[in-house]
């Protein structure tokens, strides 16, 4: 694609990198068969060569984003599934999240609009305050079909039970089983230990009788990954650089092997941390390092080898392949194998490409598009008649639980229960039964704490 920008644009090194994904664009189209939204809205300005035209046009004038500039940005999914069709390498994340910033920089949305964002923004990364917004949701949830639009979506997403804050999500270090194989530092992450602590809780278990020793590090707080995807660089820099500067200090005190997370929406960004921070001096050494240690739960439990199962229980299982899993970090294979080594029968979703509308904030700022969204994910899942759902990352979770009744499981739940855990907790007492122990007696071990 041919580009336009003036050499005083070129100047600011987003410009420059955006100049250069732009140039890499041939207009072939190929994105639009993946694109979700324009899969359901036909509307050319809502697929990913459409917004690329967009964003060119919007950042070489050097203008204000306009209103018909931001529509269409707000309503991409950022599911990335362009990035793995694309032929050319187009690194389309990167110039989404750059037009999004220059739109937060540059345009001001309705009062509405920037109220909902700014509570978002602040409420979101603060477990406290989010703890604190989902009890006052839980009283006003029975009102829920009252409600439309964007209230009626964040009261009809808030859970019915919100479980107690959990020991483990406070700073210590989980020794290892056994000789210690590595060590490894855990994003506590910040919605989901609100919503699903026994996600951290199974990870650690799991990883602890891997041989694995777990730092959860003082400091280590959100990784920004959703006020970064809202366009709000400076407030995704700061919680960024908090939490590397965390496992900073715990690397240089005992070198970490790892930086493990088990929120795939988090660690797309966790493991871009060598690029958010390539042009800052203090911080780029830092954040590279960092971003080279990180992986995903699943990563680290395939490179050490998953523990022989105590339990077969047999279950069908669906796996769900969040966006950020698949097309973020292209991992795609390897958590159906683990469940299948755990006894698992595994069964792909059909349009597994196709994103389930949660998207971090996106199913609260767009319910309209993410609910149809949902339907057509779940119908996928329900025609495979699954007794259980599989997903590795906390929005898909309690996206996809709040339209089933099928029970809803993070992947590492699954995986700690077949080698010697406690079933998961969204598991029904039918299901649970079903353990089947090969090896007698099976040890009950006690969640860390």
């Amino acid at each position: 694609m041919q580009t336009g920008f003036s050499a005083e644009l070129l100047r600011d090194p987003d410009m420059r990198e955006s100049e250069r994904i732009l140039r890499a664009c041939v207009h072939c189209g190929f994105c639009t068969a993946t694109c979700p939204t324009y899969l359901l809205l036909g509307d050319e300005l809502d697929s990913p060569r459409g917004r690329i035209y967009l964003i060119k046009n919007m950042l070489e004038s050097g203008r204000p984003a306009s209103p018909q500039v931001v529509r269409h940005l707000d309503r991409c999914l950022s599911c990335l599934s362009c990035m793995t069709t694309c032929p050319s390498g187009v690194h389309y994340m990167h110039l989404v999240d750059h037009a999004r910033s220059y739109v937060e920089r540059t345009y001001r949305r309705p009062a509405a609009d920037r109220w909902l964002r700014a509570l978002l923004a602040t409420v979101l990364p603060r477990p406290f305050l989010f703890r604190l917004a989902l009890i006052g949701a839980g009283l006003v949830r029975p009102l829920a079909p009252l409600f439309g639009g964007r209230l009626g979506a964040m009261l009809g997403l808030a859970p019915r039970r919100l479980p107690p804050p959990s020991p483990v999500d406070r700073p210590r270090i989980f020794p290892a089983e056994g000789q210690r194989r590595a060590r490894v530092a855990l994003l506590s992450g910040c919605a989901q230990q609100v919503i699903a602590p026994e996600i951290n809780e199974a990870t650690i278990r799991l990883l602890t009788r891997m041989g694995v020793e777990v730092v959860v590090a003082r400091g280590a707080v959100c990784c920004g990954a959703l006020t970064h995807h809202m366009g709000k660089t400076a407030a995704a820099h700061a919680t960024a650089a908090a939490t590397i500067e965390a496992w900073w200090r715990e690397h240089r005190r005992e070198p970490l092997d790892f930086v493990v997370i088990n929120a795939s929406g988090c660690g797309t960004t966790v493991k871009d941390y060598g690029f958010m921070f390539r042009e800052d001096a203090a911080m780029a050494e830092k954040a590279a390092t960092i971003a080279s240690l990180a992986r995903d739960v699943s990563e680290v439990i395939g490179e050490l080898g998953l523990p022989e199962p105590v339990r077969r229980p047999g279950l069908v299982v669906a796996y769900h392949a969040a966006c950020s899993m698949q097309h973020g970090q292209k991992i795609t294979t390897l958590p159906k194998r683990l469940l299948a080594e755990a006894g698992f029968e595994v069964r792909d979703v059909p349009e597994g490409h196709l994103c389930c509308g949660s998207a971090g904030t996106y199913n609260l700022l767009q319910p309209e598009i993410a609910s149809r969204l949902k339907a057509r994910k779940l119908a996928a899942i329900e025609s495979l008649r699954p007794e259980v759902i599989a997903s590795g990352n906390i929005g898909c979770n309690t996206q996809i639980a709040s339209g089933t009744a099928i029970p809803v499981c993070h992947t590492v739940e699954l995986l700690d229960w077949a080698t010697g855990g406690p079933p998961p907790a969204a598991l029904p007492a039918g299901l649970a039964a079903r353990e089947a122990p090969e090896k007698a007696p099976v040890r009950e071990p006690a969640v860390p704490g």
